[in-house]
């Protein structure tokens, strides 16, 4: 058995499919787009990866203001292969404007990463 995708909810699914893409090598699907449910959905596949993310909105969505401390999913995590990799995306996100929460840094169960916060207030840890 193996996971097939993780999906997550998004105000501006553009804006967050740029964001995977530019960032992390994302390639979208075409968008699915249900006119009587207002729900739109993007999969997203990554290179060396059977994984997928799928991005989705609709109208009405509720946010989730703590996303750091509540219970069930925290973070996504990506490897990037190497600490050199982890600390120059960090550096192009951080520049680009994105917040870093920690790191790039080596933690005490051995990853060498950083996390920093997506367009959507989710967090994403660089690893190498």
């Amino acid at each position: 058995m193996k996971i097939n995708h993780v999906a997550l909810y998004t105000k501006e699914i553009e804006k967050s499919r740029k964001f995977y893409e530019k960032y992390f090598g994302a390639k979208a699907n075409t968008k699915y787009h249900n006119t009587e449910t207002t729900l739109q959905t993007y999969f997203l596949s990554f290179d060396g990866s059977d994984v997928r993310l799928e991005i989705m909105t609709r109208e009405n969505l509720i946010g989730r203001e703590e996303k750091v401390l509540n219970e069930g999913f925290i973070h996504l995590a990506f490897s990037t292969g190497s600490t050199a990799e982890v600390d120059r995306l960090t550096k192009i996100l951080v520049n680009d404007g994105y917040k870093c929460l920690s790191g790039p840094r080596t933690t005490g169960d051995g990853y060498y990463e950083s996390v920093i916060v997506d367009p959507d207030g989710n967090l994403i840890e660089i690893t190498e």
